[in-house]
């Protein structure tokens, strides 16, 4: 008797933001999940079940798993979008890491509560700080093809994607509009049957 699939289901509020990549890559890898979305009114009643009261939250039969970037290489793994040796891995893991490292950076001021120190951020992030990670990023996408790493598409690449109208949003700006490499990253993930089919189908998000 066959082994049966595992039931997966992502949880997350009706927003794209960090459970993006997430949608992207279990589309792309024909997983047929169930698409949580929690409301803001609902939050409060189910945060302190959540590991580290946090999501997205990613339910596989019965074992549990968190974490957007570790759901991400773990989903990368499975659908052959890894590197092939500790080295290869190494270098996605980089660029990853630099995308995240521009998400944390940007909602740390986006998030900031008090307006007028928010905007004193707001002028070093976008002065100093969102120039230089993305210059990095720029350059590591033409080093690569128009892809993160590898030069050819891997998890990466679906982590820009599914991430970027989010980093806009935090970074008040396209930050993609002149940087082409990057955009042949996130056109290369955006243009495959599996994600328009996902993007025509997905809930209107609420931001």
């Amino acid at each position: 008797m066959a082994e049966s699939k595992p039931k997966y289901v992502l949880s997350y509020f009706n927003i794209k933001a960090l459970a993006e990549p997430i949608r992207f890559l279990l589309a792309y890898g024909n997983i047929d999940f169930e698409d949580r979305r929690i409301s803001r009114e609902d939050w409060p009643k189910i945060k302190a079940t959540m590991p580290n009261a946090q999501m997205p939250v990613l339910q596989i039969g019965s074992k549990t798993t968190f974490q957007h970037l570790a759901i991400c290489r773990y989903l990368g793994k499975q659908f052959g979008l890894a590197g092939s040796n500790d080295w290869e891995a190494f270098e996605i893991d980089m660029a990853a890491d630099t995308i995240s490292d521009l998400r944390t950076k940007s909602a740390i001021v986006f998030y900031e509560p008090n307006e007028s120190i928010k905007e004193t951020k707001y002028v070093q992030l976008l002065s100093e700080v969102i120039p230089t990670i993305l210059k990095n990023l720029e350059e590591m996408a033409a080093a690569n093809k128009g892809h993160m790493a590898l030069g050819k598409m891997t998890w990466a690449d679906f982590l820009l994607a599914g991430l970027i109208e989010y980093l806009n949003l935090l970074c008040r700006q396209d930050l993609i509009a002149n940087c082409p490499n990057l955009k042949a990253a996130v056109n290369s993930v955006t243009s495959l049957p599996a994600i328009k089919a996902w993007n025509a189908k997905a809930p209107k998000p609420d931001m």
